[in-house]
């Protein structure tokens, strides 16, 4: 991966959880290519099941890596949130997560869950690119440091 915005060949992988295949497209089509002009391009990775976000997000081929993941609150049967809040016990350096929630009310799970940034359904395109960025800028900051 290359580390600037502007760079055409610069890719982040962003990973999609969502048992819903129409949670994922709204969340694919929110996104586009790239989802602000100052981080890279994003190269969606749509996962519907828990083993396979954990089998993914352990992956240690640096090609492989996800930097950023995107969890469905609302995802049956494992919930993202409970999801997330394993992933980041389990997993060495667990990439960001943001958590799509179905109430803004349920902003106290996704602290517990220890997201960090929240969306809640239905998905606001804007919002959804704006966290996403601010995530990605995050993680090219962290992994260059």
């Amino acid at each position: 991966m290359v580390d600037s915005g502007t760079d055409t060949g610069a890719r982040m992988r962003v990973l999609v959880y969502s048992d819903k295949a129409d949670t994922r497209e709204q969340v694919r089509t929110a996104i586009g290519r790239r989802p602000a002009a100052d981080v890279p391009k994003v190269e969606v990775v749509e996962c519907a099941t828990a083993p396979m976000v954990l089998r993914l997000l352990e992956e240690t081929d640096p090609s492989q890596r996800i930097d950023v993941a995107i969890f469905d609150g609302e995802a049956a049967p494992v919930g993202g949130m409970g999801l997330c809040r394993q992933v980041k016990d389990e997993i060495y350096q667990c990439p960001p997560v943001l958590l799509l929630v179905g109430r803004r009310d349920d902003g106290w799970l996704a602290t517990w869950s220890q997201a960090e940034q929240v969306v809640s359904h239905p998905i606001d395109p804007v919002a959804l690119a704006g966290s996403l960025a601010e995530l990605m800028r995050r993680r090219l900051t962290a992994l260059s440091g």
